[in-house]
């Protein structure tokens, strides 16, 4: 329906203000799975309540279970596509996600240097599926290029201890200060490290600098493998930076935010558990009895009208 004739068949609905949501810029890899990537940025970010302004870097050819491979887009279209929505839309964050190539890295790095007043949340995921030598590549590029325009980093404990201290020595494991330490030398000021092992089933997850933690969570693992969650959290903490939530706040919320994702999550294939990015939305549970059959509903049952649709 186009915006005359809305405006035409309910003038009063057309003329009032709406409230302009916080743009979040997700820049990020496409997950046709629907479990991680631009899906979960996207999902998680409209959740939160900010209108989501999406970078494509590349594809992932994956399933909820693993990922089989991935294809980038060129440098220069990943450019392309992000200063084209900058000089566009009133951007207040961005969050960088996997994009694909140090190539990519290096345009990334471009683009963050003119625009140095915006916040990045950057989310370094597990790069285990890929080859080692390309591992490597672009933990190099990440490093030198997008960790010193980084505002946050946002990664796993066992991830970002491989990449960022991979020559630790003592027998004790990193804390997440010797993370934020190795982060800050590189120019980032704040390292979120999630799921940091603990006795008898939990883990913690931490904001630190290098003098402090800022705020931390102890939470219960779930018996259940998740995909997605890393972007779920990355995105959340952006989306709630992006709406005037101070640091300490919004890391509180998301990781709030991410075990309600993780406690309602579903298992959509016959791989891995999705975080349910919209738990919040969902009724209670009716107390009627289930159908009789498993078969979806019809369009019809939804009041959805028939392919049919006469022009």
């Amino acid at each position: 329906m186009s915006d005359n004739l809305l405006s035409t068949q309910n003038p009063d609905l057309a003329a009032t203000p709406t409230r302009t949501p916080a743009c979040v810029m997700l820049i990020n890899a496409n997950d046709p799975s629907g479990a991680g990537g631009l899906a979960a940025d996207i999902a998680t970010t409209v959740s939160v309540g900010c209108h989501p302004v999406t970078v494509l870097t590349g594809t992932y050819i994956r399933d909820t279970a693993q990922v089989f491979d991935h294809y980038a887009l060129d440098d220069e279209a990943v450019m392309e596509q992000a200063r084209a929505v900058l000089e566009d839309l009133p951007v207040q964050i961005i969050k960088i996600g996997f994009a694909g190539t140090p190539e990519n890295l290096g345009a990334l790095a471009e683009l963050l240097s003119d625009y140095p007043e915006l916040p990045v949340v950057s989310y370094m995921p597990n790069l285990s599926w890929w080859e080692e030598d390309r591992i490597d590549l672009y933990w190099d590029a990440f490093r030198e290029l997008v960790l010193p325009q980084t505002t946050v980093l946002v990664g796993n404990h066992s991830t970002l201890w491989r990449w960022l201290l991979p020559d630790w020595e003592k027998d004790a494991h990193p804390g997440p200060r010797d993370l934020a330490c190795a982060a800050a030398e590189m120019g980032v000021a704040y390292t979120l490290v999630t799921g940091i092992a603990l006795p008898e089933q939990f883990a913690d997850n931490a904001l630190a600098t290098p003098e402090t933690v800022l705020c931390s969570g102890r939470v219960e693992l779930f018996d259940a493998t998740f995909t997605g969650a890393g972007d779920t959290l990355s995105a959340a903490l952006a989306a709630l930076l992006a709406t005037g939530c101070d640091l300490s706040e919004a890391c509180t919320e998301a990781l709030g935010y991410l075990d309600g994702c993780l406690e309602a999550g579903f298992r959509p294939g016959m791989g891995h558990v999705v975080p349910d990015r919209m738990f919040w939305a969902e009724s209670d549970v009716s107390d009627e009895p289930p159908p009789d059959n498993d078969e979806p509903p019809s369009p019809t049952e939804f009041g959805l009208p028939p392919h049919d649709t006469k022009h």
